[in-house]
């Protein structure tokens, strides 16, 4: 029982990124294929940025968040979903889920 409401929750008042993702945080500092940050607002990848419309904490610690994305190049995308969780094989960081189940990425808190 003290477990699950250890779980729940997850806070991402500070950024969460991969490596470029942190090295970038504060903006376009190095050219990267692979790019993910997740900060309270938006889930950035080297490809789009997505700002949150609604961030929803589910029962399992998962938080479910809707989001807007930004394609480069492209105009205006449908609403999307990710599920962002608590990694199961590495205490302290975060996996990235899309709306189809594709894992798009794991992160750790920025330093």
């Amino acid at each position: 029982m003290a477990g699950h409401a250890f779980a729940a929750g997850i806070d991402l008042s500070k950024p969460y990124g991969d490596k470029y993702g942190c090295i970038n945080r504060n903006g376009q500092e190095i050219a990267a294929d692979e790019m993910l940050l997740v900060t309270d607002k938006e889930l950035i990848t080297a490809a789009s940025a997505c700002t949150f419309t609604d961030k929803k904490a589910q029962a399992d610690g998962s938080l479910v968040v809707k989001a807007e994305c930004q394609a480069e190049g492209e105009d205006g995308q449908p609403a999307t979903q990710f599920i962002i969780k608590k990694s199961t094989k590495n205490a302290g960081k975060l996996v990235v889920v899309d709306e189809d189940g594709n894992v798009m990425g794991e992160v750790s808190r920025c330093r």
